[in-house]
This record gives C-alpha cells, sequence and structure tokens, in this order.
C-alpha cells in the first residue's frame, strides 16, 4: 500500500508536523528524506531495509558514494541530498560550539565530535582548540589511519596547538569497531600528548572515543 493510503497518523511526514520529528522512528524519519520507495516498496519500507542492510543510520550515512549508489532506487541526486543535509547539520553543530564555553556546554563539542566521526570505516584523530576562555577556535583533522591504528605524532600537535596560539584542546578519534570503550592505548596515547603539551602550557581538558552513536569522555570517565 502507498504511503499516501495510509491513515493520516500513520504517515511519516504528518506523524512529523503533528507530534514532532523526535516521534519517528529511524526509517520513519529516512522514509521522509527519500520521499518516494521503489517498486513493490514504500519510502518507509525502503527506509527500513537500508537501516537493515546498513546497520544504522550512522552507518547508511557514512557510507561511500559507490556503496550508497548501488542501493536499487537510490543514486547520485539522493546521495548529494544527503551529503548536503549532513554538512549543513555538522556546520550547525559547528557554529553552536564555536559560540559556547566548552566547558560549559560539553554536550555541544560531543554532538558535533559524534556526527563528525562516528560510522567511519578507518581511525581518524582531530583536535578542538580553545582560547583561554575555551572558546573554539578551530577544529583540525591531524590524522588518518587504518581500521585498528592511528600513527600520532605528539610534536604535530604540538605545533598545531603554537599556531593556534591556542590554551587548552580537546582531542577525539573514532574506533571504526563502533565501541566506544577506551583503551589502554588510547589511555597511553592521552598521558604522552598530555605530557608533551604541558611542556608549552597547552591544557588537554578531555579526550572523546567516538563509537556508533556514543562518545565517551576521559573526563568524565576521570582518566585525565
Amino acid at each position: 500500500m502507498a504511503i499516501r493510503d495510509w491513515p493520516e497518523d500513520d504517515r511519516p511526514r504528518e506523524k512529523l508536523l503533528q507530534r514532532g520529528a523526535q516521534a519517528l522512528s529511524d526509517a520513519e524519519l529516512l522514509a521522509i528524506f527519500l520521499r518516494t520507495g521503489v517498486s513493490g516498496k514504500s519510502a518507509v519500507d525502503m527506509a527500513r531495509d537500508l537501516v537493515h542492510q546498513f546497520g544504522s543510520l550512522t552507518r547508511l550515512f557514512a557510507a561511500s558514494r559507490g556503496e550508497f549508489c548501488a542501493v536499487h532506487g537510490l543514486g547520485d541526486a539522493k546521495y548529494a541530498q544527503l551529503q548536503a543535509v549532513l554538512e549543513m547539520a555538522r556546520r550547525a553543530l559547528g557554529e553552536s560550539m564555536r559560540q559556547t564555553d566548552a566547558l560549559a556546554s560539553p554536550g555541544a563539542v560531543r554532538d558535533y565530535l559524534r556526527l563528525a566521526l562516528a560510522g567511519k570505516s578507518y581511525e581518524v584523530f582531530c583536535v578542538v582548540f580553545l582560547d583561554t576562555q575555551n572558546r573554539v577556535l578551530a577544529v583540525e583533522e591531524l590524522f588518518r589511519g587504518t581500521l585498528t591504528q592511528t600513527s600520532v605524532y605528539p610534536r604535530e600537535v604540538v605545533k598545531r596547538a603554537l599556531a593556534h596560539n591556542a590554551a587548552a584542546l580537546i582531542l577525539a578519534h573514532n574506533h571504526p569497531s563502533g565501541v566506544a570503550e577506551p583503551s589502554r592505548a588510547d589511555e597511553n596515547l592521552t598521558q604522552a600528548l598530555k605530557a608533551a603539551l604541558a611542556l608549552v602550557d597547552v591544557r588537554v581538558i578531555d579526550h572523546f572515543v567516538v563509537g556508533s552513536g556514543n562518545a565517551v569522555s576521559f573526563a568524565e570517565r576521570g582518566l585525565l
């Protein structure tokens, strides 16, 4: 049955307008983005299949152009639309993060990093550079690695901190496995970076490990 033939209260678009976006399932939200299904499948059916096929919205959003366009009913136009939506969300979260004290609003930083890093199939290490008032100066991806490890060079982090005249920074990297639990190697790296940055009077105020839909804070865990 086509969505237009469903009871009005069950149609994703009408449901969103009446009850808000938070009332919709992942598949219903994705169906609004897709707008149409394919022969024999409504947009909601297609959306459910996509979430199941990729494992989550996060992994769907991180899919390469080839992976995305290989699905029947999708293509370059839909891929371009999705990337535009994701980039607008990143920029909006980035603006929110830059307008606040990073320590007073850790949720904004966490949300930005989750959207920027979650779902990637390779490790990315990035740094949020802060001024003396803990306002964001810049966010940079400094290292990119394989599925299992990233080579992070403390001297490069120190150089970039000095280039931005940063007073403090927040470290972040993702776990492609989707498990956000910090490893012993993550803890050792954090301590090595803290020691190197302390020599130039730059504080490490947190380190986030990003997994599928989650981001664990070293500061909240007492690991700093």
